[in-house]
């Protein structure tokens, strides 16, 4: 508040109701509350890591040697193609202003991707289109002009367009204003920068000449609209004001008796401009709106989740609403402001509107740029080249990051609502969050009640969250199985054990840091990522996205060989090189390398792998090495042998490892909707022990199986871990693409029932969904379901124990099982069961699911 009244008292302040910018600085305080730390790296400072000093262009000529030339295109033209263009009249010819070209020291590669930011609700692509060289302008005519548009009109003081600390280097990009008249065949003409120049030093004259004010209040009403009219639309300036360009809605003349002959600056007509109050000093920014609009919204989704709504539940919510328009009414709180500031000292620009909508769009475009040549230096970090830069750049962007003006976001705010179009046309606000809302039931509910599609699409979440739900599997597997390889006689306990410690996100955020990836991150400008805590948090997930994202774009095997050169290159150690290499050089399967060309020809010599033949022959999956299918289908029982080497439980961790990586790609191409915790819900649901167990009952893989006595019977646990051996050998007798194929064979077909039965949802948190539908709107917290373990009997290994759950103290129901877990599961189902308030609101959220 304090830096809110420091600025409203400025001296040179041209209107109370008008904010200007300075460096460094929003309309509340500073822009930048960064640690010092902090501030010395990362592109929300500013600094892209690989630019380095350039030499500046030679002023008097277009340097058509060193630059190259693009066209910007914004699409759709809504608010951008306005019928009130920039128009300058040469040689008896009107030239239109149609946008900017781009001049840039490097060529812009096919493979970045186009910008894209939502701006008035509307979605928009900015694309550079390759183009003839133009002849008639120099550098030196491109950067005045930069510098009178940019900084002196539109006072984006925070724009910068130069490489950290190189302030005598040149320019990143020239920018030039295209003013153009169509000639035949499609063909434009393109009016000269000297002809530009010149126009605008011709219309730079006093709005009102003070010769001629007692001409003014002579005038006609009919003289005077004549006058008004050719003014209105256009920026006026007034340099020593701030802020000191503003756009024309309207200009007034004082009646006579109305003016005072004392103070001089009546005598001059009056500027009218309709301008909108920053957020801070309207209801967005009042507490006791920002509590109203909180109660009203949580009102309001209370009853959209409520099975009936009465009468009354309407009239409190439409009560609510009222006192929400009733606040916005008031004065003080409205957006809406008229501005009255006298005409004195303001000199005509020449400029429409339309110049200061495409001259917004600018900065965005060079962060763009600038931030897309700073990967060219990542890839070379890890000597890999995308061939998609869209995913490189989504593995980069935090949910938090949005690319909406690639400057201070309050200075281009105050920009557009001084000096942008008055009338606006906007989209629906739903696409703010159409595509990153995920919380609450009904969403709950509407996503996962959808189909995924029949082939690959790409989706619209444009931040890291579905890449790291990829990456996560990816690094788990390549972790898997180097480790499976690299230590034969570990078991699984081992195994788990040692991939625990190397995905663990605090040594993930080692990795990040080797590859320099906080130096790229995207993420909104604030002191939430200073801390060490949540930028290690983050990094971590960065790294995951990122080698999800390599993943994608290169294969299985760029992954490894990027994750292994990150796990061990460092520096020119020797021993860092020793260890890459045994690493990276993993042996084969002991199996595979007593026979490396197969051990088939065994067949006819031992019984066993004669009924593994029948079963690869049922399956029509034939095994190389078909003592890796015999090592599966043996269990931990069964003491060391010649023929298996060894019991399936290693194989059981390689092949749990290895679905879990299948499904997660499978899900993250083919259910573009779907956020992080979606997918995972459905991967738990499609990969689970107890889908795993059908599929062994399915394939017959329990007769097949070799015990050291015989079992009565297996759990679906002891299934699942069967075929999860099963795969293992799988993979690693015929790769993962085999795998895939199998998965595809026998567990995605099973999505559609998983989703059309709910499958994905267990009791407990069905149970709590329904249990949120019964809160009230005066509640703190929500009550949910808590559980209690009331008894547990029998020795350790088959212990039964018996849960309660419980629902605002009172019992519910109880349920019995091997863990705790499945006795609370159990306890929830018969809670759902048993209670016909649940079973009502759970009938009423299936409704809402089959019709979705």
């Amino acid at each position: 508040m304090k830096e809110l009244e420091r600025k409203k008292s400025h001296p040179y302040r041209l209107h109370e109701e008008l904010w200007y910018n300075e460096p460094g600085e929003m309309n509340d305080g500073l822009l930048c509350r960064c640690s010092l730390k902090a501030q010395r790296n990362g592109i929300r400072h500013g600094i892209y890591l690989g630019e380095e000093h350039l030499p500046p262009c030679d002023p008097n000529t277009n340097n058509r040697h060193r630059l190259y030339h693009y066209v910007v295109s914004i699409n759709p033209k809504i608010n951008f193609l306005v019928d009130a263009a920039t128009k300058i009249k040469h040689d008896d010819h009107i030239y239109y202003f149609e946008g900017y070209s781009l001049f840039s020291h490097y060529p812009i590669p096919n493979s970045f991707p186009s910008c894209k930011i939502i701006r008035y609700n509307i979605g928009y692509e900015i694309t550079f289109i390759e183009d003839d060289f133009p002849q008639n302008f120099s550098v030196g005519d491109l950067d005045l002009m930069f510098d009178y548009i940019f900084f002196e009109l539109l006072e984006l003081v925070d724009l910068n367009v130069k490489a950290k600390d190189d302030d005598n280097g040149c320019n990143r990009f020239h920018f030039m204003p295209r003013f153009v008249r169509l000639l035949e065949n499609d063909g434009k003409e393109l009016l000269s920068m000297s002809l530009v120049l010149e126009y605008l030093y011709r219309k730079s004259q006093p709005l009102i000449d003070e010769s001629k004010l007692e001409k003014y209040s002579q005038m006609t009403i009919n003289e005077w609209n004549t006058f008004a009219t050719k003014h209105k639309g256009y920026l006026v300036t007034c340099p020593s004001m701030k802020p000191c360009s503003i756009r024309v809605d309207q200009i007034d003349r004082e009646k006579d008796g109305e003016r005072n002959n004392d103070d001089e600056n009546d005598k001059y007509p009056v500027i009218v401009h309709f301008g909108i109050r920053p957020p801070q000093l309207s209801y967005a920014g009042n507490p006791k709106y920002q509590k109203a609009w909180r109660d009203y919204v949580k009102y309001r989704h209370l009853l959209a989740n409520k099975e009936k709504v009465t009468y009354d539940d309407k009239e409190i919510l439409l009560q609510k609403e009222e006192k929400l328009q009733e606040m916005r009414s008031k004065s003080d709180l409205k957006r809406d402001v008229t501005v009255v500031v006298s005409s004195k000292g303001f000199y005509c620009t020449g400029l429409q509107c339309d110049i200061v909508q495409h001259s917004l769009i600018i900065p965005v475009l060079i962060s763009h740029l600038r931030f897309h040549y700073s990967l060219q230096h990542l890839e070379k970090i890890i000597g890999y080249t995308f061939n998609d830069r869209s995913l490189l750049q989504l593995s980069l962007t935090h949910p938090s990051y949005r690319e909406n003006f690639g400057t201070n976001p309050d200075h281009a705010r105050n920009t557009l609502t001084n000096c942008g179009l008055r009338y606006l046309e906007y989209g629906d606000r739903k696409v703010h969050f159409m595509n990153t809302r995920k919380r609450g039931i009904n969403m709950l509910i509407n996503i996962m009640s959808r189909f995924g599609c029949n082939e690959e699409t790409v989706s619209n979440i444009n931040h890291n969250e579905r890449l790291e739900f990829l990456g996560d599997a990816v690094v788990e597997f390549l972790t898997s199985i180097h480790l499976y390889f690299l230590f034969p006689d570990l078991e699984e306990g081992g195994l788990a054990t040692y991939r625990a410690a190397l995905v663990q996100n605090q040594h993930l955020a080692v990795l990040a840091r080797k590859l320099q990836l906080e130096k790229f991150m995207l993420y909104a400008h604030g002191s939430d990522l200073c801390h060490d805590l949540e930028l290690r948090h983050a990094m971590a997930n960065c790294f995951e996205a990122f080698m999800g994202a390599i993943f994608l774009d290169g294969g299985i095997d760029v992954a490894d060989r990027v994750f292994s050169a990150t796990l061990f290159l460092d520096g020119d150690d020797e021993q860092s090189r020793l260890l890459h290499t045994i690493w990276a050089n993993y042996p084969r399967h002991p199996i595979q390398i007593q026979y490396p060309d197969g051990d088939r020809h065994l067949i006819d010599k031992v019984n066993r792998l004669q009924e593994l033949a029948k079963f690869e022959q049922m399956t029509g999956i034939e095994f190389r090495h078909i003592r890796l299918l015999a090592r599966a289908f043996t269990h931990r029982s069964v003491g060391y042998n010649n023929l298996t080497l060894g019991s399936n439980q290693r194989m059981e961790f390689l092949g749990d490892t290895v679905l879990q990586l299948i499904a997660s790609e499978y899900l993250y191409k083919y259910f573009p909707d779907h956020h992080e915790g979606h997918l995972s819900l459905l991967r738990s649901s499609l990969v689970n022990n107890k889908t795993q167990s059908v599929v062994c009952d399915d394939l017959g893989i329990i007769d097949m199986t070799q015990y050291n006595s015989v079992k009565s019977e297996l759990k679906t646990k002891d299934r699942a871990d069967l075929l999860e051996a099963f795969i293992g050998a799988l993979y690693v007798d015929k790769g993962i693409d085999y795998c895939r194929t199998f998965c595809e064979v026998c567990f995605f077909p099973r999505l559609e029932h998983f989703i059309m039965n709910q499958d994905w949802n267990d009791p407990k948190s069905k149970l709590q969904q329904c249990c949120l539908t019964l809160r009230s709107a005066d509640c703190g917290e929500p009550d949910i379901p808590t559980y209690k373990v009331i008894d547990s009997k029998g020795p350790t290994n088959t212990r039964i124990y018996e849960v309660a759950v419980y629902f605002r103290d009172d019992r519910l129901a109880t349920g019995k099982g091997h863990s705790i877990q499945e006795a609370e599961m159990n306890a929830a189902t018969n809670a759902l069961r048993t209670f016909s308030t649940f079973d009502a609101t759970e009938t009423s959220h299936t409704t809402k699911y089959n019709q979705n």
